[in-house]
């Protein structure tokens, strides 16, 4: 199992640098674990990129269609009084955004604490940092 950040769902929808190995990583284990959030998140880049231009309609209706068979599959955390007290705590020791401390508190709390359990999948080097930080393992092959 692998704890999957936004950053690092998105290109597993749509065409980015890092979607081969995203591909790969989950192809590999796909048991995923995500932030009870994330699909909002998700989403809001989906929608993001069809306002810019940068995705055509066709391309997002597969996108959102392929975002909703993911979440459908994960197991998703979704303590919020837990998961916020914990990235109130990691606001105060990393140098993170709001959204970003939520994710990683998120796994913290599904594994209480143990970061041995769950290596996390993300592009956000904030997350990245925080996370490694904190015990993680980041973006295993």
């Amino acid at each position: 199992m692998r704890f999957w950040d936004s950053s690092a769902i998105v290109p597993l929808l749509v065409l980015e640098k890092e979607t081969e190995q995203c591909i790969r990583a989950f192809q590999s284990d796909r048991e995923v674990m995500v932030w009870t959030m994330s699909k909002v998140e998700v989403f809001s880049a989906l929608c993001r990129r069809l306002r810019e231009g940068s995705l055509k309609e066709d391309v997002f209706d597969s996108a959102k269609k392929r975002m909703n068979d993911f979440f459908d599959m994960a197991s998703e955390v979704i303590s919020v009084p837990k998961v916020k007290d914990r990235a109130l705590r990691l606001l105060q020791v990393h140098p993170l955004r709001a959204a970003d401390a939520m994710q990683l508190a998120s796994v913290l709390v599904a594994t209480q604490e143990d970061t041995s359990k769950v290596p996390i999948m993300s592009f956000d080097e904030r997350l990245i940092r925080a996370a490694r930080r904190e015990g993680f393992t980041v973006n295993p092959d």
